[in-house]
């Protein structure tokens, strides 16, 4: 092999390796923050393969992005009442991948409420309640291979953050469940935006959460905007990112108007801060 020749070779592979390189340094960009704790997302690497592999977590399939050549990642959401320690995700009948869910400490929240019934609700409010539940449910459990999510979400509306994910909750000072999603606060009528394309899977008036939207954006990653004054979208209806879906309101259990935005993966609520594409430097809800 003449030295001229050997300098060709070297070059082309030298470029090879700045290639994959790129395609990697890409896929990692465009990949959520690893947060593997309560509330948060693990990035589990997955063994190499022609096609995505099929992962599962908590019996839910998980999000799985990428490609043969940046490789195969595993998008997984974790609850907020997810135990700290050793986890597994599931791939086929046999193989699994440990990883491990770190403890988070989230500060608590007192609210009054001067409606007793949305503190303690009356038998035929735990009927519709439960019936409503189901509904959300199978929203947060759908999954959907006809679109591609977007990783990168936009804020749904303008304005202050008024309460962060994760906070313990007292009403009236009863415990109840803790806060999965962000408040922000905005003017009632305010416009809210869809963050991602996605389909509209469910609409209702519900008792709590008063008249809401929930969005597939595809592979398990579901969001969801409550206590509006106006629904503009109805089930099956196709958005695209910016599309007006509904108008902030103050219906369900408020104590005045504001959007609360829901994120979920696998059908665990996460802290949509971590699929931002505008990621603010407070309200970090953990002591």
């Amino acid at each position: 092999m003449t030295n001229k020749r050997f300098q060709i070779l070297q070059l082309l592979g030298l470029l090879l390796l700045a290639l994959l390189i790129s395609f990697n340094t890409f896929a990692a960009a465009n990949l959520p923050k690893h947060s593997p704790v309560p509330g948060g997302i693990a990035v589990i690497v997955l063994p190499s393969s022609t096609q995505p592999p099929t992962a599962f977590y908590r019996g839910n399939r998980v999000l799985v992005t990428g490609s043969q050549q940046t490789g195969w990642y595993a998008i997984t959401g974790i609850a907020l009442k997810a135990t700290p320690g050793t986890h597994h995700i599931q791939l086929g009948d046999a193989q699994k991948i440990a990883f491990n869910v770190k403890p988070k400490t989230y500060k608590e929240q007192r609210i009054t409420l001067t409606n007793k019934r949305q503190v303690n609700p009356a038998p035929m409010d735990l009927e519709r309640i439960g019936r409503e539940k189901k509904v959300m449910v199978a929203a947060f459990k759908h999954w959907n291979d006809q679109l591609t999510p977007s990783l990168t979400l936009l804020k749904p509306v303008q304005g202050p953050y008024s309460s962060p994910f994760g906070l313990k909750r007292f009403f009236n000072d009863q415990p109840r469940n803790p806060h999965s999603g962000l408040d922000i606060a905005a003017a009632e009528g305010s416009p809210i935006q869809a963050p991602a394309k996605a389909i509209v899977t469910a609409t209702g008036d519900y008792f709590f959460n008063g008249k809401t939207i929930l969005l597939d954006h595809g592979q398990g990653l579901i969001s969801m905007y409550c206590h509006l004054s106006e629904i503009n979208v109805a089930k099956g209806d196709i958005v695209n990112t910016k599309d007006i879906i509904g108008q902030v309101g103050k219906t369900g259990r408020v104590t005045g108007p504001h959007l609360h935005w829901s994120v979920s993966l696998n059908n665990a609520r996460i802290n949509p801060f971590l699929l931002m594409s505008d990621k603010p430097d407070i309200l970090e809800s953990s002591e």
